[in-house]
Formats: structure tokens, sequence, C-alpha cells
């Protein structure tokens, strides 16, 4: 079966996603709103891991390692950046302006102030503060839009729908693939519905390949836009070439290679002409190795946009 047929036979087979024509509804708007008039870019941030379930009505699912603070905190530099974001996250991870918040934010960061109300601890007071005022300043402006998934099905079933509504923004159209996206799969059809029995004893369970999307999404969805993608090994002797095998293959104008125990410190932009390290900065704190990624990729974005002129 080739791959063409592959990803066809994937989203045949896959459940109907929820709500759709409300989700393209809300990328048309938020799309077209200010964007092809004012040259305004758009990136769609992918975020967090997508879950296999093992049965329909799911009890038991196969999980992707994820926290999806690298896609929350590349949000919100992006939006500084001027961009407007569409923000595809997996439910329950990282959320943009909230990285300064603790684990639990609203056990935590209030309190009863009285029987009948509450207050925000003086403790968590600036961390509260800043986080709502970015966020609702974000949104009100137009500039982000946050839309969640969980499985495998979803999330690749709403990634389509978000580049073909941006397919008409061409070269002003990015794409920041940083979520962890499942590699095999259970075809829905061929899925229990309801909860596998351990009594039945060892669970013996064919898994079958995730089509690679991201050559589609090049090559039909969006040909135009700007695509940065993202590998994670654990061993980084086969890291670079794996993020090299990746860049040709599907033909990304960017790779992101990280690996696991160094990711939030150090990154490598595999391009075409060359491996550009990205570091974060050590003589602050509070720095994140996104603020200069971020910067980096907008700038080659912009020359990616100007070549289109000569």
């Amino acid at each position: 079966m080739d791959s063409a047929t592959q990803i066809d036979s994937f989203f045949e087979s896959a459940p109907p996603l929820k709500d759709s024509s409300k989700i393209t509804d809300k990328l048309n708007q938020f799309i077209h709103f200010d964007s092809p008039s004012s040259g305004r870019r758009v990136v769609c941030v992918t975020s967090g891991g997508t879950t296999v379930p093992l049965e329909q009505r799911c009890v038991r699912y196969i999980d992707n390692f994820s926290s999806g603070h690298r896609g929350a905190a590349s949000t919100e530099y992006f939006i500084k950046a001027g961009y407007k974001v569409i923000f595809l996250y997996r439910r329950g991870t990282f959320q943009p302006y909230c990285s300064s918040l603790p684990e639990d934010p609203l056990l935590e960061c209030f309190e009863l102030a009285d029987d009948s109300d509450f207050q925000v601890r003086r403790s968590h007071s600036e961390a509260v503060k800043g986080a709502v005022t970015n966020h609702h300043a974000a949104v009100a402006g137009g500039l982000l839009l946050k839309l969640p998934f969980t499985s495998i099905f979803e999330y690749l079933q709403m990634l389509r729908i978000i580049a073909l509504s941006m397919r008409s923004l061409e070269r002003h159209a990015m794409f920041y693939l940083a979520a962890a996206v499942s590699d095999f799969y259970v075809p829905w059809k061929s899925m229990a519905e309801h909860k596998i029995q351990s009594a039945s004893g060892p669970l013996d369970m064919r898994l079958m390949q995730v089509p690679k999307m991201l050559s589609v999404l090049r090559t039909e969805w969006t040909p135009m836009a700007f695509c940065i993608s993202f590998k994670l090994e654990t061993d980084s002797k086969i890291l670079l070439e794996k993020a090299n095998t990746a860049l040709k293959k599907y033909k990304m104008h960017s790779v992101v290679a990280n690996e696991l125990l160094t990711r939030k410190e150090e990154v490598t932009v595999v391009t075409e002409t060359g491996n550009i390290s990205v570091c974060r900065d050590k003589t602050r704190p509070e720095s994140e190795v996104e603020d200069p990624l971020v910067e980096l990729l907008v700038k080659r974005h912009s020359t990616y946009i100007k070549d289109a002129s000569t």
C-alpha cells in the first residue's frame, strides 16, 4: 500500500471529528480577520503528545511523552514577534503564559477571603496577574486561537483542517510542529468497543504504522507554507542523521533536533545549508531556549517570504 493510499485509509476509517464545522468556522474567522490585508503571518504551533486508544469507548490508551512546554513557550515568543498563533494542544498540557504558575494553580493561587468570596494569594498575585493579562490580551487582540486534542485521530484531522484553512496565506503561513505524534495506532474498525478484560489473559494486539502526514502537508495541504518539524531522540549519536533524513524526505524547511536530556538547554536547527546550534542564555536563569529558537525561525521565515519577490 503506497503512502497516499495509507493516508486516505487512515482518514476514512477514523471516527468523525466532533464539531468539525464549528472548528472550521473559528479558523476562518481567526485567520482571515486581518491577515490577508495586513500581511500578518500566521503560525500553527502543535504541542503535547497524542494518545492511541485501545478501545472505542476508551479506558486504556498508549501515550506519547510530552509536557507541551516547548509549544506553549514558543507560542508566547511568536505572538511577541507579531504572529497570529493557532495553538493546537493536548488537553491537560502546558499553556501559554502559565509557566510562572504552580502545578495546581486553581488550588494553590487562590484562597477564601470570606465565606462567599475568593482572592488571589499575595505570594502568587504577580504571576496570576501576568498570566491573565497576557492571555486575555492575546485572545482579545485576535492573536491566539486555542484548539485542543487528545487522540491521534483528533490531532491529524484537526491538522488537516488547519492546513487547508491556511492554504490561502501561502508563504505567510508557518507550521511549527512540536507535538509528539504517535508512530503506531490501532485502526478504529479493528478496535474493541468496550473495555478490554484482563481476565481473558495476555493481550496480543497488532499496531499499524501511522501514515506520515508531513509530506502531504508540504505537497498538498499547504504547499507554500514554511514548515518546521521536530526530531527528539534519546541517543545523541543518531539524532542529527535522523533529522537530516526527515529534512530531505518530507521537504521540511528546517528540522529542530533535540536530545531528551538536554532539550531545555540547547537544540540544533538542521537546514539544507547547514546546522545551527541554538542555546539558552545561561547568564539569565529565567531564560528559555525557545526564545532564540523562535527568533532564528522568524528571521528564516522572513527570508523565505522575501525570496518570493526576487
